[in-house]
């Protein structure tokens, strides 16, 4: 598979980069011209398209002939940099090309979506004093998955939970909304959300959804796992009983 990685010199994308091309994936990665340093590690095995994320000519070229387009939507700025990237992606992939978006549980699809107080409070200050110093634009963010949302591409967007280093733990568990018990630990290794985006790419049950994700070894997920067996073993019971 061809796979565009638009944001690559990050820390995400850096490690979404890395699995890409551990699965043998030809990689073509976007940054910005100041960030190329960043991917020489990988400068003999990728194809850098130097350039701002939102820059359409940039993608344009970057996302020809690739099978599938991971991006990161940041919203830095006030110059609509999450919505510019989102847009230039959706127009510009090909046909039929699996594009996996990530961004954070912020985001949401249907708003049925439950949200601590905490975070509530945490989200409208943040943004608030984000905004007021322009630095950054969550609004824009919200708009860029609306559109990523309204589109008939064979999107999926990733939401992440509060993200740390650390070695990789395995795939992370997900669920459609936020609020769910299985996602309370609200914590997930980075280069294990980088490994759920590059497997989105080929998890056809994950095409036009919206998952919130949550490292597969937290308290949380362990303990919804937990449970689900139990459920499967009285089940296998009862059928074994009748």
């Amino acid at each position: 598979m061809r796979v565009c990685i638009v944001g690559a010199s990050g820390k995400l994308g850096q490690y979404m980069v890395q699995h890409a091309l551990d699965r043998g994936d030809e990689v073509v990665g976007v940054c910005r011209k100041k960030s190329v340093g960043k991917l020489a590690r990988f400068a003999e095995r990728i194809t850098i398209v130097p350039g701002d994320t939102n820059d359409r000519d940039v993608i344009r070229r970057a996302v020809a002939g690739c099978d599938g387009v991971l991006a990161v939507l940041v919203p830095w700025g006030m110059n609509h940099y999450a919505s510019g990237t989102a847009q230039a992606v959706l127009d510009f992939a090909q046909p039929g090309a699996r594009l996996v978006f990530s961004c954070g549980w912020h985001i949401t699809r249907d708003g049925k979506d439950v949200y601590s107080r905490k975070l509530l409070w945490f989200a409208k200050v943040f943004g608030t004093v984000a905004r007021l110093l322009r630095l950054v634009d969550i609004d824009d963010q919200v708009e860029a998955t609306r559109r990523i949302f309204a589109s008939d591409t064979r999107w999926t967007v990733v939401r992440g939970s509060d993200l740390e280093e650390g070695e990789s733990q395995g795939l992370p568990v997900w669920s459609e909304h936020v609020g769910d018990a299985v996602l309370e630990s609200n914590r997930t290794r980075r280069i294990d959300f980088a490994l759920f985006m590059v497997e989105a790419l080929t998890d056809e049950a994950l095409v036009h959804e919206a998952p919130a994700i949550v490292g597969c070894k937290t308290a949380s997920a362990l303990a919804h796992g937990a449970a689900a067996a139990a459920r499967d073993r009285a089940g296998s019971l009862r059928a074994e009983a009748t």
